[in-house]
């Protein structure tokens, strides 16, 4: 990755996540497919001013469609999600 802001594609906005955050302090962003951990760590912690204390990742499998004979089948990506340190937030999911 040549841009840590490459690293992170989108932040994940669901009432898991938002359960997530309340109770752990923990973010969910969606991230590159071929990032690793420490290159989410230095991204998040750049971009948004914080301190991570930890990462994890999933890789998600893309869902099967299916539209009459024909099948396809979305796109596979991979989650991160980041807890921060007790003291830290991210200011752009208070406002939702």
């Amino acid at each position: 990755m040549s841009d840590l802001r490459d690293v992170i594609i989108q932040p994940l906005v669901t009432e898991k996540s938002m359960k997530v955050m309340e109770e752990n302090n923990a973010y969910t962003f969606e991230v590159a497919p071929d990032a690793n951990k420490v290159q989410i760590k230095r991204a998040v912690e750049q971009i948004f001013n914080v301190k991570v204390e930890k990462v994890n990742t999933m890789n998600m499998r893309g869902k099967k469609r299916r539209l009459g004979f024909t099948e396809g089948k979305r796109k596979d990506w991979k989650k991160a999600v980041v807890r921060l340190h007790e003291d830290d937030s991210i200011e752009i999911f208070e406002g939702i």
